[in-house]
């Protein structure tokens, strides 16, 4: 069975920085899309960033210019690196990947089939 491994969160106070890493087991994904989503408390899952195979990349506008998601394939992990960190920021943090083969990085929950369990992230003001 696949597995998608998070790590990485914590607590951090605003302004600060986070870097997530999600890893995966008994497959590689160099050939498809991964990305990251969040949920806060009481919401919905929401989109985070993409990153295709290539290293094409799609973020959230909440997320522009603070966070940076990569990809190593050799390691068979995908990142988050979350900068300038908000209160709004907190959330489980969820790493997902999607089955097929495709050079896209999707924004959207049902493109992808495999999901981590999740990390905390905790922005204290």
């Amino acid at each position: 069975q696949v597995e998608l491994v998070e790590s990485g969160g914590g607590l951090v106070q605003a302004g600060g920085s986070l870097r997530l890493s999600c890893t995966a087991s008994k497959r590689t994904f160099s050939t498809s899309p991964m990305g990251w989503f969040r949920q806060a408390p009481g919401k919905e899952r929401l989109f985070v960033a993409s990153i295709s195979w290539s290293g094409m990349t799609t973020y959230a506008d909440s997320v522009k210019g603070r966070f940076t998601i990569s990809r190593d394939h050799a390691k068979k992990t995908m990142y988050l690196q979350m900068n300038s960190l908000k209160v709004d920021d907190t959330a489980v943090y969820y790493c997902a990947a999607d089955r097929e083969s495709n050079d896209h990085a999707p924004t959207i929950a049902g493109a992808y089939d495999y999901w981590g369990q999740g990390t905390q992230v905790t922005v204290s003001s």
